[in-house]
């Protein structure tokens, strides 16, 4: 993506067609996302996430609207060229009216589209959703919302039957007119199959390199998180040198580089 106008859905759509990669962060700040839209980031997430890497939760379900709505304005201040998404918390698309409210709220604040986690579940909400005009970004995979349902950060999609029920969770989220999906945690193959079946973009986070485009925390990218970090993650600020401004630059520069050449994630980011 070249243009320096502001991107949208159409543009990622070109990208996948075009055969470009997109390359997704998320941010929680204006600083950040200042400098993520200067290095060229595609898309910026501003993800429940923060619920772990600036709340210090242990999961994202303590996350609020009103948390959501904030860190969306101050993201959104910092951009002008990447598509803004942002989270839709839990529990805050349960019913219909629940999910059309909060991502009015979210899209007021400064987001181009709502991401929710979840599969064919989710039609009644999308269909409100692409009523009012709201362009959507599903979630399928490993659920961080349904963390405790799963029993825990695991590889979804192993056996045949799982594989089979995200395919067509896919199928059902693109027929109901989400703009792209993340595919969290599954194998590279079941990734790979569902990138080729559908025609809206994929973007991976632990499910290989053949999705058309990637995500990451930029804690984790910049290897600020502290703990065991997952599979998944690659320290990019570890392989630029200079001053801390410079390097995270740099990072940002080498994590795009990487997803737009294919070198992101390799075999030891991805599962078999």
């Amino acid at each position: 993506m070249t243009t320096q106008d502001r991107i949208t859905s159409a543009d990622l759509l070109a990208m996948k067609r075009d055969g470009e990669k997109v390359s997704v962060l998320t941010a929680y700040d204006v600083s950040f996302a200042k400098i993520m839209d200067d290095c060229g980031i595609d898309v910026v997430l501003v993800g429940d996430s923060l619920g772990n890497v600036v709340q210090g939760h242990d999961s994202t379900l303590p996350v609020t609207m009103d948390d959501m709505a904030y860190h969306t304005r101050l993201v959104s201040r910092g951009i002008k060229h990447a598509l803004l998404v942002a989270d839709l918390p839990y529990h805050s698309y349960e019913s219909v009216e629940a999910a059309v409210s909060n991502a009015q709220r979210l899209m007021a604040a400064g987001a181009q589209m709502v991401k929710l986690e979840g599969g064919v579940k989710l039609l009644p909400m999308l269909e409100a959703l692409q009523q009012e005009g709201i362009p959507v970004c599903g979630h399928l995979g490993l659920l961080p919302q349904s963390v405790e349902e799963l029993g825990g950060y695991k590889v979804q999609g192993r056996d045949a039957a799982s594989a089979d029920v995200i395919l067509k969770d896919a199928m059902a989220l693109e027929a109901a007119g989400v703009s792209m999906i993340v595919l969290e945690c599954i194998p590279s193959a079941l990734a790979k199959k569902i990138s080729h079946v559908i025609k809206i973009p994929t973007i991976g986070i632990g499910a290989g390199v053949d999705c058309d485009g990637q995500v990451l925390v930029v804690y984790d990218m910049l290897g600020i998180t502290r703990g065991k970090r997952p599979r998944f993650v690659r320290d990019f600020l570890a392989e630029v040198g200079g001053q801390v401004e410079d390097k995270v630059s740099a990072a940002i520069k080498n994590y795009i580089s990487a997803v737009k050449q294919g070198r992101f994630p390799d075999d030891a980011q991805s599962y078999q």
